[in-house]
């Protein structure tokens, strides 16, 4: 809830993950992706909440489970989410052992803490001994591989980054993806990425979500959506990427603004900056399959097809 009214910022997202697979959502500012895994974390802040839907968790709903409910079965324990800036979810008057330790303390971890501080410290490449040092006296680097320790201490099954590589250079952006891609095949590890990156979320996703204006407009294998992309909207974000070895001089770029969620249009919210727009497209698209996933958007719709032929 805004000054100006509600605010629709995830509507009609679907999608299935199997345990131990990864999954890119990627999107544009403001599309909802940051706020997708917040829901899934419940850790939207008020006003904002979740009016409806479900997740299901090992065959279970947890989004019926209530806060309390939630929290001594569900967070941190079996879904963990590394937040964007890694500073701010680090407390500068703590030292990292003591921050890791409240996290085990908090949710009644029974074992000997500075063995599972020093354990969880190891598996993302620090030093145990940087547990005794503050938050200030760590590398960009350093800070986000805190936090994804953090994430992972009372073993999740599933683990959400948000856009984790934030504010990092190049090289330490590939460290902390490679890290992601360790952990992911290591232990298992189902993998949530939300990035705005398409080229980074290539290196570890097995499946790509597109999100437009709070909708998830495609979603498929990673092979099928790089390859064989079906939403208009995807064709453009690939097409807006640069090519090396291409001899095309100009830049593309996706023409016109993504829709007010205040007041979103009716039907496909693609439509104003769609090259492909009918009348049709003025109702909502329904999930069309395609051979991993499915797509929003009627150039799919095997029935106009047929009608067109």
């Amino acid at each position: 809830m805004t000054e100006r009214g509600p605010v629709r910022a995830v509507d009609g997202v679907n999608f299935v993950l199997k345990k131990s697979e990864s999954l890119g959502i990627v999107g544009e500012s403001a599309c909802g992706k940051s706020t997708l895994g917040s829901a899934l974390m419940r850790s939207m802040q008020a006003p904002g909440k979740v009016v409806g839907g479900s997740v299901m968790l090992s065959g279970q709903d947890v989004a019926k489970l209530s806060d309390r409910e939630f929290t001594e079965k569900v967070r941190w324990k079996k879904i963990a989410m590394v937040f964007q800036g890694a500073m701010n979810a680090l407390d500068p008057v703590y030292t990292v052992s003591s921050q890791l330790k409240e996290v085990l303390r908090e949710h009644g971890y029974r074992g000997d803490y500075g063995s599972k501080v020093a354990e969880s410290l190891k598996q993302v490449g620090l030093d145990p001994s940087v547990g005794a040092r503050y938050p200030h006296e760590l590398s960009g680097g350093m800070k986000q591989r805190v936090v994804i320790a953090m994430a992972l201490l009372l073993e999740p099954e599933l683990l959400i980054a948000d856009e984790p590589t934030t504010a990092l250079d190049v090289l330490v952006q590939a460290q902390i993806i490679s890290l992601l891609k360790k952990l992911h095949e290591e232990k298992n590890l189902t993998v949530i990425l939300i990035t705005h990156d398409l080229a980074l979320v290539s290196q570890i996703a097995q499946k790509i979500g597109i999100m437009y204006a709070g909708q998830l407009v495609e979603f498929g294998s990673a092979e099928e959506v790089y390859r064989d992309p079906k939403h208009p909207y995807t064709q453009a974000l690939i097409s807006a990427v640069p090519r090396l070895h291409s001899t095309e001089k100009n830049i593309r770029f996706i023409p016109g603004s993504p829709p007010s969620l205040l007041d979103p249009p009716k039907g496909c919210r693609f439509y104003a900056r769609c090259p492909h727009a009918m009348d049709v497209c003025k109702s909502d698209p329904p999930e069309f399959p395609t051979n991993t996933g499915y797509v929003r958007c009627f150039l799919y719709d095997p029935t106009l097809k047929k009608t067109a032929d």
